[in-house]
């Protein structure tokens, strides 16, 4: 039978299960990746596992999220992720080495392997060839652990790739217009697989550019081939060795087929606050902005720098506006400066940051009030930036650096000069990014540097045969995990403290939620409904955890986004969606959800009625929970289930 790259790559590492689109599969992890958001937990969850060692291939440890050290819990939280690292067999990534992302790419990421990280753009990694996949961080945990990797087999998307970009087109268009196409649910349930002849003429990080907003369409990951371009960009990076070439069958096919003609392709551009407002930039031109941002890991490469360098070299951005720069990593930073490509972007008036996530994810160069910012960035959900009421827009660097200098929102084919040519060096400045996990031995007499903002994580109780919820916040479509719960400089530092970061979940719907969510969990908890692709964005599990920690026992909507929905099993949150989604206009906040024999409702099938108190009415819900989710539910949650399988030698 032939296959295509996305089915290869499961049934190499299938463990259990069976290659049906929708059916549970338990994949082998080869590498995973962790970053400091989301990794501390990480690291709490294999000391309460008692982990001797890693038993992954590779294991990464990276500190790109919380670099702005304004007092000692970012510090601490780094000297913790460090020894734990070392203790478990992990590398480590020092902060101001760069976004996990392009460092992973960079250093250890190889064709024909499966990567597993505790973020929502692992699926970056796709671009080599990789099976790269975002999940919540206690499922990374299982997976350095030597644990399967459970979700649901996902159909596959052959996109078709003929012709060449034009002139002051880039990569960051490509997956825009995919975004047009479909907007930010479109690839739920899918891998988008890359293929055709124009595929070719895309590098590597260009590859890179396209596959980690993949996660913005809701997709399970990306997948290019392992090809020439590949094999280059390992020459490049002194490790050649680790190529394999990788395509699909010549008689592959695919569940779903489109085309994209690269050479039809035009500027394009996100409007607040969705990456699937998408619009022509020609149809915004004259739009005043403060900001222009170039960087982030949506468009990491040395080429998305270098290209803006040489537009606004020898000139000076407009007045008013902020020229952030933000570095992806430290090896292609020092890169730019060898071409002298980071004097151009300084004289011109550009701001420097160090190599990490940064105003990505709020954390510093946040805009000003009611202002308009122009980000390479992949997400611009309300708030995420920093600033509450921003109105961020999403676009490529070309884009970015012509208005910068104009002031407005510029579409690149207008300005007067030719489109710059850029060459990456042939041999890039090779670095020690990576700290290397110390012998067995070693390791076993390191102990884990525990700060005081580190607090254990609760335990969790069963769940009960009976509960009566209270709905606490009724909300619409597109509910993003930044929206459950912020990122940012305020409350990042509080990652690895849970009665500390949880003051501040859906604090951007409603502040009044912490409070009232708190109140019930003696009650026994309370429940909230959503609209469509509730939970999209970031793969922090806090978005889950938070909210189970203040009293969530069950989430109510029209569908999920599919990390936060497994998140959200993970810690014990029953996650449902109607069957009849005309019944969402039946809830409002403050009515009352009876769940009655629970326990067994949900082991006889996938859907069950639930009663409306005080207001005569049923309503017909469904799960889409897998056997061994269903024992994770009764358990309270995967790390209860988790102790008990090691009690009975599971």
């Amino acid at each position: 039978m032939a296959l295509n790259i996305t089915q290869k790559l499961i049934k190499d590492h299938l463990v259990t299960g069976e290659m049906t689109p929708g059916e549970e599969v338990g994949l082998k992890i080869d590498q995973t990746l962790t970053q400091d958001a989301t990794g501390t937990l990480v690291m709490l969850e294999l000391e309460a596992m008692e982990l001797d060692r890693a038993k992954t291939e590779a294991s990464a440890q990276y500190v790109d999220h919380n670099l702005i050290q304004e007092d000692s819990k970012n510090p601490d939280d780094h000297l913790f992720l460090e020894s734990a690292t070392r203790r478990f067999g992990l590398h480590y990534s020092r902060p101001g080495n760069g976004v996990s992302h392009p460092v992973h790419m960079q250093r250890l990421a190889k064709p024909g392997k499966t990567l597993l990280g505790s973020d929502s753009h692992t699926c970056a990694n796709g671009c080599m060839g990789m099976l790269a996949m975002g999940a919540g961080g206690i499922d990374v945990a299982m997976a350095i652990a030597g644990e399967p990797f459970y979700v649901k087999m996902p159909k596959v998307w052959g996109i078709k790739l003929t012709g060449e970009l034009p002139d002051w087109v880039s990569a960051k268009d490509v997956i825009l217009e995919l975004l047009r196409r479909h907007d930010v649910k479109g690839g739920v349930g899918f891998v988008m697989e890359y293929f055709g002849p124009g595929v070719e003429n895309l590098s590597a990080m260009d590859r890179h550019v396209i596959a980690n907003m993949g996660a913005e369409l809701g997709a399970t990951g990306t997948v290019f081939p392992s090809d020439k371009e590949v094999k280059r960009f390992l020459k490049v990076q002194d490790r050649e060795d680790d190529w394999i070439e990788l395509k699909a069958d010549k008689d592959a096919t695919y569940d779903v087929l489109e085309e994209v003609d690269l050479s039809e392709l035009e500027p394009l551009i996100a409007k607040p606050s969705s990456p699937g407002n998408v619009v022509p930039v020609r149809e915004l031109a004259g739009k005043p902005i403060y900001q222009s941002y170039i960087g982030s890991s949506a468009n990491p490469g040395y080429r998305d720098f270098a290209i803006a360098a040489e537009m606004v070299g020898g000139q000076r951005v407009a007045d008013g506006v902020s020229f952030d720069i933000n570095p992806t990593s430290r090896q292609m930073l020092t890169d730019l400066v060898k071409e002298s490509h980071v004097a151009s972007l300084l004289q011109a008036g550009g701001r420097m940051h160090q190599a990490g996530c940064n105003g990505c994810i709020g954390m510093g160069q946040a805009p000003a009030t009611g202002r308009n910012s122009l980000r390479t960035t992949p997400r611009n959900f309300p708030g995420r930036s920093g600033t509450r009421e921003d109105s961020v827009f999403l676009c490529s660097p070309e884009t970015a650096a012509a208005s910068a200098l104009t002031g407005v929102i510029t579409d690149p084919r207008t300005i007067e000069a030719d489109y710059p040519k850029i060459k990456e060096p042939k041999r890039t400045t090779n670095m020690d990014l990576l700290d290397e996990p110390l012998s067995y031995e070693q390791a076993k007499e390191v102990k884990l540097n525990k700060g005081p903002n580190i607090a254990s994580i609760p335990k969790m109780d069963e769940m009960p045969d009976k509960m009566e919820l209270p709905i606490l916040l009724k909300m619409s479509d597109n509910i993003s995990t930044d929206e459950i719960l912020a990122g940012g400089a305020r409350v990042l530092p509080y990652r690895s403290n849970l009665p500390e970061i949880s003051k501040f979940t859906f604090e951007i719907i409603d502040e009044t939620y912490y409070k009232r969510g708190k109140a019930t969990v003696e009650d026994g908890g309370h429940a909230i409904v959503g609209g469509f692709n509730y939970g999209q964005g970031s793969s922090r599990e806090h978005a889950a955890l938070a909210p189970r920690y203040l009293g969530l026992r069950a989430a109510l909507v029209k569908d999920f986004a599919r990390i936060h929905w497994q998140n959200l099993v993970n810690f014990g949150v029953l996650p449902l969606t109607f069957v009849n989604e005309e019944d969402y206009d039946l809830l409002a906040s403050g009515d009352v959800l009876q769940l009655t024999d629970l326990r067994n409702k949900i082991q006889a099938g996938n859907e069950f009625l639930i009663d409306v108190k005080d207001k005569n009415e049923q309503i017909k819900v469904r799960h889409s929970l897998s056997d061994r989710q269903i024992e994770i539910m009764l358990k309270g949650g995967i790390i209860n289930w988790a102790k008990d399988r090691q009690q009975l030698g599971g």
